[in-house]
């Protein structure tokens, strides 16, 4: 089957390298335009790399997982541990709150 996320693991750029659409019969996915100055991958090829993006995106669940707090929200726990005379270490209010999160969600 013909992927955008294989295409993209062999370093092709959707739009720019290649554009997909879909067989109105039901047949799947193709490749509508090739636009690449590479040659076009074989359905092998494509193949054995959205494997390989599969692989790498089932692996790394556990940072999808991870819901840490907004940015903004981040900067602010850490602005309020230096205002209020606080250290940045493992009693400030930002560490324990991320490593809440990275507990609950570990590195396989």
């Amino acid at each position: 089957m013909i992927t955008a996320k294989g295409l993209q693991q062999l370093g092709f750029i959707s739009l720019t390298d290649f554009v997909l659409q879909d067989d109105s019969d039901g047949n799947g996915t193709y490749i509508a335009e090739w636009l690449s100055d590479q040659p076009q991958p074989s359905l092998a090829d494509i193949e054995a790399a959205h494997a390989v993006w599969q692989a790498i995106y089932d692996n790394n669940q556990y940072q999808r997982d991870r819901n840490y707090a907004p940015t903004g929200d981040q900067l602010d726990m850490l602005w309020h541990t230096i205002d209020e005379g606080g250290t940045l270490d493992k009693t400030s209010e930002f560490y324990i709150a991320n490593k809440a999160v990275k507990d609950a969600n570990p590195k396989p």
